[in-house]
């Protein structure tokens, strides 16, 4: 599938900027390159988790589809139906888990 070897790639040009940005922080000297640095180290972890995330709920919906006969049409109702139950996983586990920062 194309689409996962693209999200496999991307998610590793993105990792590979990070350590970058993380190693630069380390190497200057100048304390608001430093925080620059590290900004853009976070929001890179947090594109990360947010592409994450979307492929978790495209799978789950592409199986809440395929488990209702692959029925046209319905693609939101399925996109919104995954993020309900994958937001409420998560809440589960931050309840089971406080610590749990998923």
């Amino acid at each position: 599938m194309a689409t996962a070897g693209f999200a496999v790639d991307e998610r590793q040009k993105i990792e590979h900027q990070i350590e970058l940005a993380t190693r630069a922080a380390a190497l200057v000297k100048d304390e608001t390159t430093v925080q620059r640095f590290r900004n853009f180290a976070e929001e890179l972890k947090q594109k990360l988790l947010r592409m994450m995330g979307r492929g978790k709920v495209r799978a789950r919906a592409y199986e809440l589809w395929e488990q209702a006969g692959r029925p046209a049409d319905r693609d939101v109702e399925f996109w919104v139906e995954a993020e309900r139950q994958i937001e409420e996983e998560r809440d589960q586990r931050r309840l089971s888990d406080p610590s749990d920062k998923r």
